[in-house]
């Protein structure tokens, strides 16, 4: 019997052991006592809100909602504070405008959720948009709007109804004939992808998760948990290596070491979907890989290391007190300003500017590359797992939001990759998978670039003055490219364009998983040496021409089957 049929045959037992072990609401209907201020006739803000539908966000019922709060005070007081800010885009259209519209962030120290080529997303208090205002240019004063004028409400949907509780009782009535009562709406549709994935998960249902992947399919070697190290907080930082064990030496062992692709996510802990999508990808190409000979191809020739959540402490404290929350939880020289950013902690082109040296800015690296500790251990192991004769060939940081697939080098436009022309055409490639899987459009362009892009930027000699809404020194894909050779190096912004940003519903998480699912087919396939046309043929329909992808010169095929057969030496 093989492992899927295995799993087919118990998912009722282990699911249910699973799922019974998670914390769920109790069924108190008391909401938290709140102060004066925040009554209305009565009734807190809070409670107001629930009583307001939440279709236009999610299909979770404002009664689940409730449940969840009632359990979870410190987070009502977050929403409660949320209750008056919006999140405003910005169309940023010149680098004189770009550079003002930076100068106000770090004066009024604001949250920037996100910049692009055509725009600048910022989170602010309503009664401070009117003083933004008073220092912004007349061109940016009259060029902006309300992406999310209920921010408080917004975050409340992407919290977790009790839909697992009624997935549990779905099992439980199947073979006990139980029928489930009429006002408990069931899933959409049955399976195991449906109990884990109808919504975001805590950190310790995560773990839990990546736990039970591990011990059912250690056994044939297909999965083995990884432990990356520790967080700042002293949580694991744990993972799972997935691929089809060579022939003859044990797994584990320096002989049976493969090239590897390495997956993250959660970096950044308020982008929840990051974090669904790295586990959605690792249970895809579990499931699969009896199934998909395109999969099970590539699992033999690839490990495939998935990281879920590299910033432990801060994806735990969005699930406790406040859901955007960003950065680490690690002490700062602030001491009311604590967390880093990691994807500004790494030792590649690290630097000092204005945007890393404040603590209380949302992008703070440190005051030195690693000081953040979670940015430290990604790297301590990924050197160990080289010394020990891996060699990285991809990574993928998964991210929110914008759709976007971005590559080196994130620090500067004036320098670029020498694959560069390679780096661009997979990235199209990856794109192409995506938007081919649910219709969803996704850009590239290199991570230098801030909110202003210029087809010549990186040719310009004004580059390197040029003034940009985020700083980019010291991120991981620049890092982790540079130091051990991972030639084909992407940060990918998941859903969506701005709609929801960082609180993206539920019900895209499964859409969301399934557009880069495809997308690493294409790009283990094309490291195999096919430039995708495999992957091609099985994602497409018979009609459709596997020509229309992007094609490689003999050279560069030539030396792609070289890199397969040999360890990188000098990747560096």
């Amino acid at each position: 019997m093989s492992s899927i049929s295995l799993l087919r045959s118990s998912s009722k037992f282990v699911f249910l052991l699973f799922f019974l072990s998670i914390p769920f609401p109790s069924d108190a209907t008391t909401l938290p006592r709140v102060a004066p201020s925040q009554l209305h006739n009565g009734r807190s803000y809070f409670s107001r809100l629930l009583d307001i539908p939440f279709g236009w966000v999610s299909k979770k019922s404002s009664k689940n909602l409730n449940q969840w709060f009632v359990t979870h005070p410190k987070l009502v007081e977050n929403l409660q504070r949320y209750e008056n800010e919006v999140v405003i885009r910005f169309n940023v259209s010149t680098d004189a405008n770009e550079a003002a519209l930076r100068k106000a962030i770090d004066q009024m120290l604001l949250d920037v959720w996100d910049f692009t080529a055509n725009y600048t997303d910022i989170r602010i208090e309503a009664r401070r948009i009117r003083p933004l205002m008073g220092i912004l240019p007349s061109s940016l004063q009259d060029n902006h709007f309300i992406l999310i004028p209920d921010l408080a409400r917004a975050v409340a949907a992407t919290y977790p109804s009790n839909a697992a509780a009624h997935s549990v009782t779905q099992f439980l009535s199947k073979d006990r004939g139980i029928t489930p009562a009429n006002d408990i709406p069931l899933p959409r549709k049955q399976g195991v992808d449906d109990v884990f994935f109808h919504d975001y998960q805590p950190l310790s249902v995560t773990y839990s998760w990546l736990k039970l992947l591990d011990s059912m399919f250690r056994g044939r070697g297909l999965v083995r948990m990884v432990n990356v190290g520790r967080s700042y907080e002293g949580r694991d930082i744990l993972g799972l290596r997935v691929g089809i064990p060579r022939s003859g030496p044990p797994p584990g062992s320096p002989d049976s070491r493969k090239d590897t692709i390495l997956i993250t996510g959660g970096i950044h802990a308020r982008e929840w979907i990051s974090i669904s999508t790295v586990n959605y990808v690792a249970w895809s190409f579990i499931k699969s890989v009896d199934e998909d000979p395109m999969v099970a191809k590539i699992l033999e020739h690839f490990d495939i290391v998935f990281i879920p959540v590299l910033n432990p402490d801060g994806y735990e404290y969005t699930w406790d007190v406040d859901r955007l929350w960003r950065k680490s939880r690690q002490r700062t020289k602030m001491q009311y300003c604590p967390g880093f950013d990691l994807d500004h902690a790494f030792g590649y082109r690290w630097d000092g500017t204005q945007h890393q040296s404040e603590p209380c800015s949302e992008s703070y690296g440190g005051d030195q590359p690693f000081e953040a500790v979670e940015a430290g251990e990604l790297a301590d192991w990924v050197r160990n797992e080289t010394d020990s004769g891996v060699n990285f060939v991809a990574y993928l940081d998964l991210h929110s939001y914008s759709q976007q697939v971005l590559y080196p080098y994130a620090y500067s436009c004036a320098a670029q990759p020498p694959n560069i022309e390679n780096l661009r055409e997979v990235a199209m490639n990856l794109a192409k998978h995506m938007r081919l899987s649910n219709g969803e459009v996704y850009t590239t362009t290199s991570a230098c670039e801030g909110a202003v892009v210029s087809e010549n930027s990186a040719g310009s000699t004004q580059d390197t003055q040029r003034v940009r809404v985020e700083a980019g020194g010291g991120s991981a894909i620049d890092y982790i490219f540079h130091e051990f050779g991972a030639r084909y190096s992407y940060q990918i912004k998941l859903r969506d364009t701005g709609s929801y940003g960082f609180l993206l519903p539920s019900e895209n998480i499964i859409p969301t998983g399934e557009e880069l699912y495809q997308a690493m087919k294409f790009l283990g396939d094309y490291l195999l040496g096919n430039n995708g046309h495999e992957s091609w043929s099985q994602s497409t329909s018979p009609d459709q021409n596997p020509s229309e992808s992007f094609t490689e010169d003999e050279e560069d095929m030539t030396e792609l089957r070289k890199r397969r057969r040999r360890r990188c030496v000098d990747c560096t």
